[in-house]
């Protein structure tokens, strides 16, 4: 099964619920503001993709952009990254669907139909 970490208000995240539910997958819902993926879990999927650090961040939401990020990101570690990224569900880029073994960062249905259908 896999897990779908969203953020209920989000629109791509809504879509991405849709989608899932149109295609009749079976998901585990996580709410990633309730509830923000651990550490450990966020360096995992990074392990798992072919993603860039600065991909697992929410580079349109207020918090990254009041917090200057767009500058710092690339500056930081791997270790520093995900340390922040767990403090705060609107850091991270959203939604996240796992399996643990392979991981999507937001919504491209050409993505989803590759990973989940």
């Amino acid at each position: 099964m896999i897990t779908f970490y969203w953020y209920p208000k989000c629109s791509t995240c809504k879509k991405a619920k849709q989608w899932l539910d149109e295609n009749k997958v079976a998901y585990n819902q996580i709410d990633m503001i309730e509830t923000p993926p651990k550490k450990e879990e966020l360096q995992k999927w990074f392990a798992a993709s072919d993603l860039g650090i600065r991909r697992f961040f929410n580079t349109s939401g207020i918090l990254y952009r009041e917090m200057g990020l767009k500058d710092k990101v690339d500056q930081m570690t791997e270790d520093e990254a995900f340390t922040l990224l767990a403090t705060d569900g609107k850091l991270i880029k959203r939604p996240i669907v796992t399996d643990g073994k392979k991981v999507t960062l937001g919504f491209k249905e050409s993505e989803f139909v590759e990973n989940w259908k």
